[in-house]
């Protein structure tokens, strides 16, 4: 639950790390299902799931553009009166490709803000089969302010800081980042919670799908760069608690943030929920 201070406010989120069943959204739902009944979120939390949560990272697309994902998330954001953020694959704006969507509900079940992935990993082919976006979007989440990102973007540091001085504090980052790369995965999110003083809860899948590996690991980081809590390489839940007065608080003491250089940054369309 979120609990107000003044104009701060304190809350539990949890990272859901889990084996994604390939292109199987039931079974993967079920899966996710059984972890949040054995470790309920308490009302008010926030729960983040993987890349493309119920069908894993893939590009056979026409099969999957449907309102199961969106179901899922509503009915389990109602049923545990929490936030979700939960990542799916929607049609194109020409219906020839897909988009890599990352959704916020809120505990009603209304969808609060959906964000399409910017960065399309195209040594994977990501940018032949879905679209990419153009918009960051920010989310007043009681009080934090909350800026989805998907996978690929955390490489991408000058998205992070566009999102930064348009007011972000806390970042959920959703992917399917393979084995091989963990220690890129590993790092990069801890930068990215460094350079830009912010919350960042970094949700990886685990296990196989029939092209790669995934090694998990999925981390909560404060905005000092200390990790707060890891996953190893299997199913597991991990939750920590996070505010906005001690970020606030961080970022008045060493006020770096304030010697960026705009004019170095370029622009993106911001929008705010």
């Amino acid at each position: 639950m979120s609990v107000l201070h003044g104009y701060t406010a304190m809350m539990r989120v949890h990272a859901l790390q889990y084996d994604i069943r390939w292109e199987n959204k039931a079974a993967s739902q079920a899966c996710m299902n059984a972890m949040l009944e054995a470790s309920p979120p308490s009302p008010g939390s926030l729960v983040v799931t993987p890349e493309l949560g119920d069908v894993g990272f893939t590009l056979n697309i026409e099969d999957l553009m449907d309102d199961r994902s969106l179901e899922w998330a509503t009915e389990t954001a109602r049923r545990h009166e929490c936030w979700v953020q939960h990542n799916w694959i929607e049609a194109g704006r020409d219906r020839k490709r897909g988009r890599n969507i990352a959704a916020i509900l809120k505990p009603d079940g209304t969808v609060a803000a959906r964000y399409e992935k910017i960065f399309l990993f195209s040594p994977g082919r990501e940018d032949q089969v879905y679209e990419h976006g153009d918009a960051i979007h920010l989310v007043d989440l009681d009080g934090i302010r909350m800026c989805p990102l998907i996978c690929y973007d955390l490489r991408f540091p000058e998205l992070w800081r566009l999102a930064t001085r348009a007011g972000a504090e806390l970042f959920t980052l959703c992917a399917s980042w393979p084995a091989r790369r963990a220690s890129h995965w590993r790092d990069l999110a801890i930068a990215r919670a460094i350079e830009n003083q912010a919350w960042i809860i970094a949700v990886n899948r685990c296990g196989k799908d029939p092209h790669l590996t995934y090694s998990g690991g999925s981390l909560i980081i404060s905005p000092s760069g200390e990790v707060l809590a890891e996953a190893g390489e299997l199913d597991e839940i991990i939750s920590a608690d996070v505010d906005a007065e001690s970020l606030r608080k961080w970022r008045a003491e060493f006020a770096c943030l304030d010697d960026i250089r705009p004019e170095f940054l370029g622009s993106i369309e911001v929008v705010e929920h």
